[in-house]
């Protein structure tokens, strides 16, 4: 399965490696390797960066206190203060550094300061306006969150091509019965 982006924020994003959480949940970081190539999938660094031992643990406890920052968002709850830590310290290093080459633009960086990208977006998101448009998908397998950023904030789906589209069908299949 290949990594998605379609919550439209970095740290939603990053919670969607795990898909399926309430069936069958599939794990998309599942190897050091794989943080390593989301890094990358998700444009902050060029290069796969080395991932020190226990960086994985570390990578998916920040994944889950996000999941759980933004399922409390959508639920109207407080946002757990060991969860807040968790993302601050995340947060708190440098990010990735970016510069304009002769081939254009440049991502350099470690793991650490790919994480502390993911996790401030997410902060900005969680701590925002934006944080009351936290949806999650429709879709009765699809546990993904995404930023309803539609006109009306009706969204249902977070992809109209997976999702939304199947939902569709099945309706539709279901009125031609």
């Amino acid at each position: 399965m290949e990594f998605t982006f379609v919550s439209g924020n970095l740290g939603l994003d990053f919670v969607g490696t795990v898909a399926a959480r309430r069936e069958r949940r599939v794990d998309l970081l599942a190897e050091p390797a794989d943080l390593a190539r989301w890094t990358v999938a998700a444009g902050l660094l060029d290069a796969a960066p080395p991932v020190p031992a226990g960086a994985l643990a570390a990578g998916v406890g920040l994944r889950e206190a996000i999941h759980r920052l933004a399922t409390a968002a959508v639920a109207g709850a407080p946002l757990a203060a060991a969860d807040r830590e968790v993302l601050n310290r995340a947060a708190a290093p440098a990010p990735p550094a970016v510069r304009l080459d002769a081939d254009g633009l440049a991502r350099t960086g470690d793991l650490t300061a790919a994480l502390a990208a993911v996790a401030r977006s997410a902060a900005d998101l969680l701590g925002g306006p934006d944080a009351a448009r936290v949806r999650e998908c429709a879709a009765p397998l699809c546990t993904r969150l995404f930023v309803d950023a539609s006109r009306k904030g009706e969204r249902r789906w977070c992809d109209m091509r997976r999702c939304g589209n199947r939902a569709k069908a099945a309706a539709f299949r279901e009125r031609r019965r």
